[in-house]
Formats: structure tokens, sequence, C-alpha cells
């Protein structure tokens, strides 16, 4: 599988313009939803190889990251002439690069794709690895393929119109790779300032996170082993997040993710031995800018029974990734029911 190489732009258009090539402009269909038409199309146009293109918009929210938003985008390619020379260029966050990277690669079989990230979590977690996907019957990605975009275009200025709860949910991706990388990057992610962003810094530290990404990626793309490593903090993560929309409070993808880590460090301390400072660092953290996900003891068997259906798991197990130390990653680890909830206990003290 050849990997997409991702760029943090420093002149967007003239590297658009590029990333396109010499595509006739009417095959070539932009994938806006309403947040990113609005904020983040113009810049998009600005470009002479889009003047004659096809625009597709869909609904804002994860929750419209479904069969149906498929549905749609394949049926306009389709009476719009898209043929297998087409191109397609998903402008958004990681709900837009996941739907469109999946409708892209599904469409006649597969066309090229380019993903331009406007989310900090988008740019950190889904436009690149080859991931593509929309969520089916309540559960996340439920239904995708791998199929890495032809490029992956990052423009940090986008991140500019973001709101501070977007921009921790992508720090929370962030986090994870300082996470299963070094404890030099653990401590220069944690040393980010989340009051006032700077962000040049935060150019540096998303170059550095995303490389820890491709450089796993690149050793085995269709997580047969060592890819299992992003998953860290997913397990719980994305448990916690289903039973967000579930119960029509819904928590943006980072936040999940930052709760779920929290408990899967806490299963790694207990496990592994996982330092215990270092669980107490990521705690105070994780409280003081997510604050906590409100569950009951009686919600803790829908949230396990939630977790025995994420696609990792192998068989009747659930499967973890947890870590024995900071980039010490142990990988296909199981626990029980009774440590599952052990761990909802420990997150639930506060």
């Amino acid at each position: 599988m050849s990997h997409s190489t991702t760029q943090i732009c420093e002149d967007f258009i003239s590297e658009l313009n590029m990333a396109i090539g010499n595509q006739n402009a009417e095959s070539v269909f932009v994938l806006t939803d309403d947040n990113t038409q609005r904020y983040c199309l113009p810049a998009l146009m600005q470009s002479e190889k889009l003047k004659r293109c096809h625009y597709i918009n869909i609904k804002a929210g994860d929750e419209n990251k479904n069969i149906n938003s498929a549905l749609e985008i394949w049926k306009y390619l389709s009476e719009n002439g898209a043929n297998r020379k087409s191109l397609m260029i998903n402008l958004g966050g990681g709900m837009i690069t996941d739907i469109g990277g999946f409708a892209a690669s599904t469409f006649k079989r597969g066309i090229r794709y380019i993903n331009v990230s406007t989310t900090l979590l988008g740019a950190v977690d889904a436009a690149t690895g080859g991931k593509t996907g929309i969520n089916f019957s309540g559960l996340k990605n439920e239904i995708g393929v791998f199929a890495p975009a032809d490029s992956v275009l990052i423009n940090v200025d986008f991140f500019k119109t973001l709101d501070d709860r977007n921009i921790r949910s992508g720090y929370a991706e962030m986090i994870k790779h300082a996470l299963i990388d070094t404890k030099d990057e653990w401590e220069e992610v944690l040393k980010f300032d989340l009051e006032t962003i700077d962000f040049d810094k935060l150019k540096v530290l998303l170059d550095r996170t995303i490389r820890i990404k491709e450089r796993i990626v690149e050793k085995d793309p269709f997580e047969a082993n060592i890819r299992k490593a992003l998953n860290l903090g997913h397990t719980f993560g994305h448990a916690f997040e289903s039973w967000s929309y579930k119960t029509e409070k819904p928590a943006l993808h980072g936040y999940a993710v930052m709760w779920g880590l929290l408990c899967e460090l806490y299963l790694s301390f207990m496990k592994l031995g996982f330092p215990k400072d270092e669980l107490l660092r990521l705690k105070y953290l994780t409280k003081e800018y997510y604050g906590l996900f409100e569950f009951s003891c009686k919600e803790y068997d829908a949230l396990y029974e939630l977790m025995t259906h994420d696609k990792k798991n192998d068989s009747n197990e659930i499967n973890f990734t947890l870590l024995a130390d900071i980039g010490d990653i142990h990988i296909n680890q199981t626990a029980t029911k009774e440590e599952i909830f052990e761990c909802f206990d420990f997150y639930r003290e506060g």
C-alpha cells in the first residue's frame, strides 16, 4: 500500500495546485460540510485550477458520517460525470476526510483523493494513515477500507477558526502520540500552553506528531501489529463516545480519547506497572482541560457491551494497547470485566 505524503503548508495555494496536478477542472469534486463550506472553501477557491470544479456539501457533525451521506456523495459523483480518472478533494475535519476517503475509494473501485485538513484533530488523527470509514448501526467507523489519500495538506491558518474545545480535541491525540513515542516528546507536548495558543509552536509540534504516526503506519499499514499502538485510549474512548451519542450529549472525539487514555493508563498501571506519577499528571491535565465524562455504575455494563463490539477485538476478549512506561508499548493486551470496572471506578473517583 503506497502512503500519502502529509505536508504542513507554507504556501497553501501553490501546494494545493501541485497536488491537483494537471487534472481537468471539470473532473474535480470538492467535498465540504456546512462549516468548511462557510469558513474554508473561500480559501480553496483562490486556486485557478478549481474554477470549474464541482462542489458537494453534506451536513456537519459526526452523526452525519453515515451511509445516507455516503449515498448522497456517490449519487452526486454518478450524476455529474465522475469517472475513474476524477479527483476528489475532501475539505474538512476527520468526519469529512473519513467519509470522503471512503466514498472516493469505493466509487468505481477507487478514484484519487486529496485530504485538506481543517481541524487539529483531523490533521493529527484522521487525515493521515489511509483509514477511511463511516459509522454504522451505532458503532464508530464500522464500515470502511484502508485507502490512502494521494496527498494530505494541512493549512494551520484554518485552525484559527476553531474554538478552544476543538483545539483541545486535537491536542488529546498529540498527547497519545507522545505517550507511545518518547519521554522527551511527552515533556514537550505537556509544555504546550492550552490557555493561549501559539500557532507557530503548534505547527512545530504538529509536524513532529504527524511524523510519529507516519513512522508507525509505514511499518504496519494494515494494523496487524505495531500500528495497534495508535489505538491507545481508543477502546475505552470509543465506548464513551458511542455512549455520549446514545444519551444525546455528544462528546468530541478527542475528549473521549482523553478520557479513554486516563482509563487505559490506569489499566497499564495495574497490569504492567506504568509509573503512577505520569498517570497522575495525565489525570490532572484531563480534569483541568477536559472535565470528566459523567456516568454512574448503573451504566458500566452498557459501556462494557460497547467495548465488546470494538473492531480491534480478535476474539471474545477486549483488545487493548497498554504501556509499561512512556514509549514501552504492549499490544494485544486483554483485561477481565472486573479490571475494566475497576478502571471505571478510578476514573469516577475524580
